[in-house]
Parts: structure tokens; C-alpha cells; sequence
């Protein structure tokens, strides 16, 4: 593959720019080139991972609908004694981590932890309530809930079943596609303000399928596509990176010395006990659910009584009995469709008497955010257009950015032959001012997202050798 060499001054004639800034656009179209080529198979996987993801409650009550479905009963069994069937399964010893008492239709499930399971995994007893006959064991996974289809699509979407090396392709998949989009959405602004006004200003907005060669009407959708949907990837881009290693270790910092962290109820039944961020609203996807044991007995049904009638009405709900010795049990609900049911009450088993309470509408304007971003991104929230635009949107991007590279391949070629890459040149006519610029804004975006800043500082390093290697190559390079 050859490049020819543009001289700045033949640059500034072609684009019509100002000298001073026309380093900046190639630089742009350049990063934004080599960006959608390295990537785009890890934004094809992500987005198509992400797209099977939201639907998979719905294959979740498919697949497992024995043990998901209950038995309509007038007079349901208690809880007590849906989970004591529940120890009579897994040994009467053991002490159930969590309870989900079932919602209308549905089934109870009793959660224990078990050492032969992963980080917060644990083993799932599901109970039938109108006949206390238990219908299903299998692993649960996060404080979402999980059960095997779901979380093995969902690790996919993370790691691609690799582990925690694995995830280094998810966080640089979040990373560019913000890049992405807004160095795509300056391309177009900037490419704007070079033509006419009028009906070749409205071209971003409106595809034209008829115009030009395949080339031509292959870019139409490609920048139409990417201009109505930037604003969302880089929402997918911003709260994806919440869940990645390094960068995301950096935002949980930031929350926290912000304090933005999303406020949970005291466990501790000592006076004047209080809790301002216990929990990750990220579990599912770190692991960091904890399966501690109850440490006293306690009637379920009384605790939940006690919950519902300081207005928990969601029949979304998770109990979980006392960690230790002198402290609460906790109730919350989880209804996931809607990310304001999400609260939870301390309540002494002993007294049966509410000693913490968090509600949503306390919630600091950082915490709720981050309830609806999460909902947001897990496809939780505006019904099927949320689950499927933007990840259809992605794939269409992708394969229509490859699609113009290889249309734009030289026509006589033998053998393999690739598309013509934006010419080099914008580094070398890059002013003095601007060279500061450009390592601040390399060194800023490395320390916050190090897979981010490593790869576009590896990106202009390669850039600059090939271009100095092919200087000093003899004989002019070959015009595309």
C-alpha cells in the first residue's frame, strides 16, 4: 500500500483551509481512518454482543421458563418456608445469602454461596410458591441476576470469555467509539464550512442513495448514520467506560472524591451509624457482590412486612439477611426495567423496626444519573428502539466504514489490493504552538484512560516513522 505525500501548501489549496489550522484536519481524518480500521472489529463484537444482550431476559424466560414460572396459588407458601425447602436442597446447614421472593407469576429464588463458584456468582435454588416444590438450581450471577445464557452473553460483551485480559478489547472498544464519533461529527462540520450552504449543507442529515458511485452513496449513509447517532455513542462510550479496568478504577476515584457515589443504607444497629456508598452499581459486571451469611436466624416474612410498610411497593425485591453479628438486615428493591425503584431499608430482625432507609428521590443528582446511565446502556430504558438503534447503528457504521476502503481500492491492481489511506503530512506541517497541545492532550487522555492514551500515543509514533521512512525512501512516491 502506497501514500502519496501531500505538501502542506497543496494541502491548504485542496482544502480550502487556513494555514494555521490546517494541520488539524488531516490529523483528524487520519486518526479517524486508522481508528475505524485497528478497531472496528472490536466495536463489531461489542455492538453485536450488546445487541444480544438486552434481549436475553426475554430468551431468559424462553429458556428457563420451568424455573422461573410459578404455580398461581390463592394462598401462596410463606417465604420461610419456601426457603427452608431451599436448605433442604442444598444441605439444612447452609444459610442463604439472598432472597428474591417471587413476583406475580413468577419463582422464589434462594441464593447461597458456594466456594467451588466465581466472584459473585452463587448457587441459585428456585422455588415454586404455591407448591413449595423447588423447580430449578442452577448459578446465578450479579446483583442483576443472571443465570447462565444471560451471563455468558454478557461476558462476551466484556471479556470475550477470556477473563480480566479479555476486557483490554471491551475498555478499548468504549474508548475509540467516543473518539470516533466526535472526530467523525467535527469531519463533517468542518467539511461543511468549505461548501456551498443549501442543499449540500443538508446532505449529513438526509442520505442520498442515488448520488455518485458506490463510493459516494456508501459515504452518504455512512456520515448520515454517524451524525444523528454521535450524541449516543458517546453516552455508550462514557458509561461503557464505567465498567472497564483502568479507566473505570479512575472514574470510581473521581465518584468518590466527588462523592458521587450512590448512597446505601447502614447495616450497623449501634446509634448514629450512617452510610453514604457500600454498594457497586457495577456488581454484575465486576464481581464484587458479597455472599456473606446470615449471622442470625430471623423470619423473612416479618422483615419483608416491615419493608413493604415503610413503602417498598415494588415486587421487585432482595432480602439479605445480616452479615454479622449486631447488624441489619437489608431490603431493596431491583425492579430493572426502571431505575428509580431501587429503594432499600435497613430493618432490625430482633425489633422489627426500620433503622435505615434510602430512597431515590434523596438521591444526589451524580447517583441518579448514574442509575439511569446504567439502565440506559443495559438496554433497559425506551423499549425496543433503545435495544436495537444504536446497536444496528454501530454495525452499519463499521461495515459501511470498510466498505468505502475497499471501494476506494485502486481498480487495475493485481492480487490483493487495498483502499487508499488519507495522505500523511498533517504531523510534519503541525506548528510549534500546537506541538504542546497535542502531548497535553495525549498525556491528560492517558492518565484517565490508559488503554485510550497508549494506543493514540502508538498511533502517532507509527505515524511519524512511516512518514520519516518513506522520506527517506529514493524516488517519488506513486500518486493514488
Amino acid at each position: 500500500m502506497s501514500t502519496t505525500l501531500d505538501a502542506p501548501s497543496s494541502e491548504h489549496a485542496r482544502t480550502g483551509s487556513h494555514p494555521s489550522t490546517a494541520w488539524f484536519l488531516p490529523l483528524l481524518r487520519r486518526l479517524h481512518f486508522y481508528a475505524g480500521i485497528f478497531v472496528g472489529p472490536f466495536l463489531l463484537v461489542a455492538a453485536l454482543s450488546g445487541l444480544l444482550y438486552v434481549f436475553t431476559p426475554q430468551l431468559e424466560q424462553a429458556v428457563y421458563s420451568e424455573s422461573l414460572t410459578g404455580t398461581a396459588s390463592a394462598h401462596p407458601l410463606s417465604v420461610d418456608r419456601q426457603v427452608e425447602a431451599a436448605r433442604q436442597t442444598v444441605g439444612t446447614d447452609a444459610a442463604p445469602v439472598a432472597v428474591r421472593p417471587a413476583p406475580e407469576g413468577g419463582t422464589t429464588r434462594v441464593m447461597f454461596a458456594d466456594p467451588a463458584l466465581g466472584r459473585s456468582e452463587s448457587r441459585g435454588i428456585f422455588v415454586d410458591p404455591g407448591t413449595g416444590r423447588v423447580v430449578g438450581d442452577m448459578t446465578v450471577y450479579g446483583s442483576s441476576g443472571a443465570l447462565p445464557l444471560r451471563t455468558t452473553v454478557d461476558r462476551i460483551h466484556r471479556d470475550l470469555l477470556l477473563g480480566e485480559p479479555g476486557r483490554i478489547y471491551s475498555e478499548l472498544a468504549a474508548s475509540w467509539l467516543g473518539v470516533m464519533a466526535v472526530s467523525g461529527l467535527v469531519l463533517v462540520v468542518l467539511h461543511r464550512r468549505r461548501v456551498a450552504r443549501g442543499r449540500r449543507a443538508r446532505v449529513s442529515l438526509v442520505p442520498r442513495p442515488r448520488d455518485g458511485n458506490a463510493f459516494r452513496r456508501t459515504r452518504s449513509w455512512h456520515t448520515t448514520a454517524g451524525v444523528w447517532l454521535a450524541l449516543g455513542f458517546v453516552f455508550l462510550s462514557v458509561s461503557g467506560l464505567t465498567w472497564s479496568t483502568y479507566a473505570g478504577e479512575n472514574v470510581s476515584r473521581l465518584r468518590t472524591a466527588l462523592d458521587w457515589t450512590t448512597p446505601t443504607v447502614a447495616t450497623d444497629l449501634a446509634p448514629g451509624s450512617g452510610s453514604t456508598g457500600g454498594d457497586d452499581e457495577h456488581a454484575e459486571h465486576h464481581g464484587h457482590q458479597g455472599h456473606t451469611a446470615a449471622a442470625a436466624p430471623g423470619s423473612y416474612d416479618a422483615v419483608l412486612a416491615t419493608a413493604r410498610d415503610a413503602g417498598l411497593d415494588s415486587q421487585f425485591v432482595e432480602i439479605r439477611p445480616a452479615a454479622a453479628e449486631g447488624t441489619a438486615w437489608t431490603v431493596a428493591e431491583n425492579d430493572r426495567s426502571w431505575p428509580t425503584q431501587v429503594d432499600s431499608v435497613a430493618v432490625d430482625p430482633s425489633h422489627l423496626h426500620v433503622t435505615d432507609q434510602k430512597q431515590f428521590s434523596e438521591f444526589g443528582l451524580p447517583a441518579k444519573l448514574t442509575q439511569w446511565a446504567i439502565a440506559a446502556h443495559m438496554g433497559l430504558l425506551f423499549g425496543l428502539p433503545n435495544q436495537v438503534l444504536l446497536a444496528v447503528g454501530l454495525v452499519v457504521l463499521v461495515l459501511s466504514g470498510y466498505a468505502m476502503w475497499w471501494r476506494r481500492r485502486p481498480t487495475r491492481a493485481t492480487g490483493v489490493a487495498f483502499g487508499t489511506v488519507p495522505p500523511r503530512g498533517a504531523l510534519r506541517s503541525t506548528p510549534p504552538w500546537a506541538w504542546p497541545l497535542v502531548v497535553l492532550v495525549t498525556v491528560v487522555v492517558g492518565l484517565f484512560a490508559p488503554l485510550l492514551g497508549l494506543s493514540l500515543a502508538g498511533f502517532l509514533a507509527v505515524d511519524l516513522l512511516v512518514s520519516a521512512a518513506s522520506r527517506r525512501r529514493p524516488g517519488p512516491s506513486r500518486q493514488r
